[in-house]
């Protein structure tokens, strides 16, 4: 694409300052020629891809829009009638790739690496959903393919872009809770079947494209439990509770404390096959002092398992828990000088316990997905980009799902090399083995 040069300056300007959601949007609605206007191929256009294309649309052009379900490909062919419609991304990126800047993916998480990969490897400005991928050693790929290639990319963690998820993070950067040394962070997930056997082999719905949606995962039959919402508990297509929400609920204190390259993990779960995740996990990640902060430990939970509740008393915590009842999802920072107890996914409310600080400054976002746009047309990185932030972010959520392959064991991590010191029988969950032809 090419851009007038003015117009690119003003864009790089407002992504650097910041530059309010209305402000941004009112320059980006200026684009009337088609060819200021970012192109984009839809890779996924159900569930969360409804919404992600509609983004996309509404800041973009829908050129092409690729579904393994022809039903749900039927239904957003009438959305963008001038889309070219496909049921696999690779043939879309070959007969499409001159026309395509950009693309969304917002497949099943098994499909993520692969996609985010192709587009890259063409120069194609790439936002996929969370998890960036399904395993440590893609999501450790993307981010070098991302920096090779120079594209724009960012991940759909939302919540990175809300300004009271940055604010609560920035009051932490400047040290109002003091010396950290706990963080507890936990969720309502699994919403769908974990922890059980495979669903009973049926034919394959005529309208569902089954081998494309298999992908890169070994063969199975279809069943009834995979497509559309429930393959979410399956290690060969999802990354269970953890990689559902901890890229939001662990959001506020990765990006608060850089909660990066944890040096051991250790689960406890209710017990899983290595087939199914398991009803609940609790994890512990340790990870070492950085020059801004101590060695501390996070937590997680999910499956109805919950921090222990004498942590919720005193202060402010009166009025936010009601009746000694903790909400079912919340992270929980905890410094020497005072917590910060934030309730919900997203890290965006809650409140400081013991004291009331002094307000600091922080980047305001445009929104989310106009980060990614103004990056598109040469602006500043999205927060959440693969190699800066999303990549890294990643790797610490599927870490937990290493140790939970391990179900109790300790596993020493060496983080520069994607390495269990002392566990070469989670290599398979570190790198598992592409099928199929596809590849990063």
């Amino acid at each position: 694409m090419s851009f007038q040069s003015n117009r690119r300056e003003f864009i790089r300007s407002a992504a650097l300052t910041g530059i309010g959601v209305i402000a941004a949007d009112r320059v980006l609605a200026q684009d009337k020629s088609p060819n200021e206007r970012v192109n984009f191929g839809c890779i996924g256009v159900g569930g969360k891809g409804d919404s992600d294309s509609s983004d996309a649309a509404r800041l973009g052009n829908i050129v092409a829009i690729c579904d393994v379900d022809e039903n749900t490909l039927a239904k957003a062919a009438q959305k963008y009638p001038g889309a070219k419609q496909y049921t696999d991304y690779r043939k879309m990126l070959d007969e499409m790739g001159k026309s395509i800047d950009a693309v969304t993916v917002s497949t099943p998480d098994h499909n993520h690496g692969p996609a985010a990969a192709m587009a890259m490897h063409m120069g194609k400005h790439t936002f996929c959903q969370k998890p960036l991928t399904h395993s440590l050693w893609e999501a450790r790929q993307l981010q070098e393919i991302a920096r090779k290639t120079k594209v724009a990319t960012q991940m759909g963690n939302q919540g990175t872009s809300d300004p009271g998820t940055r604010k609560n993070a920035y009051l932490v950067k400047s040290g109002v809770l003091g010396k950290v040394s706990e963080i507890h962070v936990w969720t309502n997930r699994p919403i769908w079947p974990q922890g059980g056997s495979r669903p009973e082999p049926q034919p394959v719905p005529s309208y569902l494209h089954w081998d494309t949606w298999i992908g890169p995962a070994p063969d199975r039959p279809y069943g009834p439990g995979y497509h559309t919402f429930a393959w979410r508990g399956w290690w060969d297509f999802g990354t269970g509770a953890l990689g559902d929400m901890a890229c939001h609920t662990m959001n506020l204190p990765y990006m608060a404390l850089d909660l990066r390259n944890p040096t051991s993990v250790q689960a406890t779960t209710g017990g899983h096959n290595k087939d199914s995740y398991p009803h609940w996990s609790v994890i512990t990640y340790e990870f070492p002092a950085t020059a801004s902060r101590p060695g501390l430990k996070m937590f997680w939970y999910d499956g109805g398992k919950l921090p222990p509740k004498e942590l919720f008393k005193g202060g402010k915590f009166e009025d936010l828990v009601i009746d000694g009842k903790i909400p079912d999802s919340g992270s929980l920072i905890i410094g020497d000088k005072d917590q910060l107890y934030t309730p919900g996914d997203y890290g965006g409310g809650g409140r400081f316990i013991h004291t009331d600080p002094t307000p600091v400054d922080f980047p305001v976002s445009p929104g989310h997905f106009e980060e990614f746009i103004l990056a598109c047309k040469g602006g500043a990185p999205a927060m959440s980009n693969f190699p800066g932030y999303s990549g890294p972010l990643t790797e610490t959520v599927l870490l937990g799902n290493l140790a939970v392959w391990a179900d109790g064991k300790k596993i020493e991590w060496d983080a520069k090399n994607l390495r269990a010191k002392n566990a070469p029988e989670v290599d398979i969950i570190v790198k598992p083995r592409l099928q199929h032809g596809y590849k990063i």
